[in-house]
């Protein structure tokens, strides 16, 4: 063979390998972005998000599987952040809550401020009134009414929907409980409102999703002040919570106050009851 022919092959062997190391070699991958349209009664807004820049939990986690007897998964590890009613729009939250999704006179309702300021807070409310709404309260990110009725998937997704259903303009969401827990303490609350963020995410609040990216780390829970302070939360915190039944949820601080409050209802329900009983028993001698 010729010197020139056996440089030529040498040359072709040499690019082939380069060819086949450089193709082995993969190409670093660009930050997964998607775009968030979020959804809200209150505001609607399309955003473009860096999934790998706000993720602040483990967003792999799927819900934690049903043990004996359990109706509902916890779901772990979920962002949570604090919210109140009466609180005004601020950077990561441009919605202010004087309405809920569900009452548009939320802060008359509740009777003022829920003042988050511990040094202004005394067993779990403010001190300058008495709230006449349980103070126990979190919003998540779905809302089963719509303007007229409720979503077209509530009854497929709410797994209370017929039980609770009581007509198209009644939601079956507000008002049932959840309980929340972090570390050794366990609280339990009414969802109240809907969000962060969202009022469309039923995948994650009924299903195995986890939150979607958002402002606030990809928070998918809402508590309030007396939630916080209960369980000793930072502002920004993560727990892990789950639906739960009425006749699971044992008496404490959340049973004490407000006319929406299961607990408060179903005593003066009792206390009627008692009260009447006692009248027919003991008539008024004439």
């Amino acid at each position: 063979m010729k010197p020139g022919t056996i440089t030529h092959t040498i040359a072709v062997l040499l690019s082939s390998v380069s060819s086949l190391f450089a193709h082995s070699t993969p190409a670093k991958a660009e930050p997964a972005k998607i775009k968030l349209s979020k959804k809200s009664d209150k505001l609607s807004e399309d955003l473009m998000l860096n999934v790998d820049s706000i993720a602040f939990a483990p967003r792999h986690l799927k819900s934690a599987p049903l043990t004996a007897g359990e109706r509902y998964p916890w779901k772990r590890e979920i962002v949570t952040t604090v919210f109140w009613i009466g609180e005004a729009p601020s950077g990561n939250n441009p919605v202010p809550n004087h309405s809920s999704s569900w009452d548009k006179d939320w802060a008359k309702s509740y009777g003022g401020f829920d003042d988050p300021n511990s040094a202004r807070r005394s067993d779990y409310m403010p001190v300058k009134f008495t709230p006449r709404q349980n103070p126990f309260y979190c919003a998540l990110p779905y809302n089963d009414k719509a303007s007229t009725g409720h979503r077209p998937e509530a009854p497929r997704v709410v797994p209370w929907f017929k039980e609770a259903y009581q007509g198209p303009g009644v939601s079956t969401c507000k008002g049932r409980w959840i309980s929340i827990h972090k570390g050794n303490r366990t609280v339990y609350a009414q969802w109240e409102d809907a969000g962060p963020f969202r009022t469309d995410h039923w995948q994650y609040v009924f299903g195995d999703e986890r939150p979607k990216p958002n402002l606030n780390r990809g928070a998918g829970l809402d508590v309030s002040p007396a939630v916080r302070d209960y369980l000793g939360l930072e502002e920004t915190d993560v727990t892990d919570w789950k639906f739960v039944d009425f006749s699971e949820v044992p008496r404490g601080p959340w049973s004490k106050l407000g006319e929406n409050n299961t607990f408060v209802i179903n005593d003066r329900k009792a206390g009627r009851t008692l009260a009447e009983a006692k009248g027919a028993f003991n008539p008024v001698a004439r």
